[in-house]
């Protein structure tokens, strides 16, 4: 199998450079790595990935850098394509730690490829921030070399169920009378998203009567549809990454298929609004970030600033898996510029104690690596648009129901 490499900078020079033994610095250049999806099933979300951690390093790099040591660095990455496939992903980090020497990785995309990854980093004793790997197990294990900061997968699509059971109240209804349907991919990611929603609706008495783990790839859920046809839920849940959206909005459009509530994962990665636009209408999206929240920083100012230059540069709207990447090397930089150092483990210790203000969201790690700063999102498609609906606390727009066409 031939090695599919893209990079920054060229093999050559990575090889001929000479660098302190304790950190992949090369003159006045800080070498990331990270293993990435360029092909398989995960190329769309890998690419807003990488976009994300690019964005990052131009703009700092603009800036001035990174200061370690009263010296600015600039930032470059090393990239390497896992082909959407955890071993791979596995074989490439300890390719880019023991082959390329690099002393600090971004994470892949996925939660099955970062939870292949994380005891490599741990192995070596390297430090990873990943911006794409929300499962639970990767807090569970005593990690302490992954840093994560997104919200865990477990969160996802709770809210859905909490907002079914005020509208089931608000209806005159009590919440146990909600019907729940779940369709999620049999992977690490929508396995914890699936536990997190089964979670929620024990608590409110609620019935599960679909409970789906479908194979990977999701390219037919015909079956799993027709069961949701004839018990007719009052909420489905669908976790299967992009494809997975793309796959359920088309066959519930095919097979005329309507739910009061639709709540789903990877809706803008999918772009489901626009190709899907009258069956995306009404839909509810897990975001772990939104353009029109409040959050900003020095160094690309508000999300919405962060939504505008990253559409003038790529051509659209910054997805969140885009955002989160970006923050990720946000998180790497300002390390190192407190950790004052390149030796891996205080770089380490400078990372568990990160405290700060993003375009993305506020960024605090307990002691799992795990953000707990930062709440998840709930969107709905209203006209083509993404308006945050939940938690309604915090929401700026109405939740809309029932979903069009019921």
């Amino acid at each position: 199998m031939s090695l599919k490499y893209w990079t920054a900078v060229s093999a050559a020079a990575l090889a001929a450079a000479t660098a302190p033994a304790d950190a992949k610095v090369v003159g006045d250049t800080i070498i990331l790595g990270a293993a990435l999806s360029a092909t398989g099933v995960y190329t769309t979300d890998g690419g807003h990935t990488k976009k994300g951690y690019d964005f990052a390093v131009e703009r700092i790099n603009e800036k001035g850098g990174v200061k370690v040591g009263g010296k600015s660095y600039k930032l470059q990455i090393v990239y390497y394509d896992d082909e959407s496939t955890p071993a791979r992903g596995a074989q490439l980090a300890e390719r880019l730690i023991q082959q390329d020497g690099i002393k600090f990785l971004l994470g892949p995309y996925s939660s099955g490829l970062t939870t292949a990854i994380a005891p490599v980093v741990e192995k070596y004793k390297i430090p990873m921030v990943e911006g794409n790997g929300a499962a639970r197990e990767l807090f569970t294990k005593g990690y302490r070399y992954t840093f994560a900061v997104l919200t865990s997968a477990d969160q996802y699509l709770a809210e859905s169920v909490n907002l079914a059971a005020d509208i089931a109240k608000k209806n005159g209804r009590a919440p146990s009378s909600v019907k729940v349907a779940i369709d999620v991919e049999n992977d690490p990611f929508s396995l914890d998203v699936r536990l997190g929603v089964v979670e929620t609706a024990k608590k409110h008495g609620m019935q599960v009567l679909i409970d789906d783990r479908l194979p990977p790839e999701l390219n037919d859920m015909t079956a799993t549809l027709t069961k949701v046809r004839a018990v007719k839920p009052d909420l489905l849940i669908v976790s299967g990454h992009a494809k997975g959206a793309a796959t359920a909005m088309r066959q519930l459009g095919e097979m005329k298929i309507n739910v009061p509530m639709l709540a789903m994962t990877h809706c803008d990665s999918a772009a489901i609004e626009q190709k899907f636009p009258k069956e995306a209408e009404g839909t509810l999206c897990a975001s772990q970030w939104e353009a029109a929240m409040s959050y900003k920083d020095n160094l690309f100012g508000s999300a919405s600033d962060y939504a505008r230059d990253f559409k003038a540069k790529y051509g659209y709207e910054p997805p969140y898996q885009a955002a989160e990447s970006t923050a990720s090397v946000m998180v790497f930089a300002d390390a190192f510029q407190r950790g004052g150092s390149f030796e891996p483990e205080k770089v380490r210790d400078a990372l568990a104690v990160t405290d700060m203000p993003t375009f993305y969201g506020p960024i605090k790690f307990d002691e799992t690596g795990k953000n707990v700063a930062k709440p998840m999102v709930l969107l709905q498609v209203q006209k083509a648009k993404y308006v945050p609906v939940a938690p309604t606390a915090y929401a700026s727009g109405l939740f809309e129901y029932p979903k069009p066409g019921m």
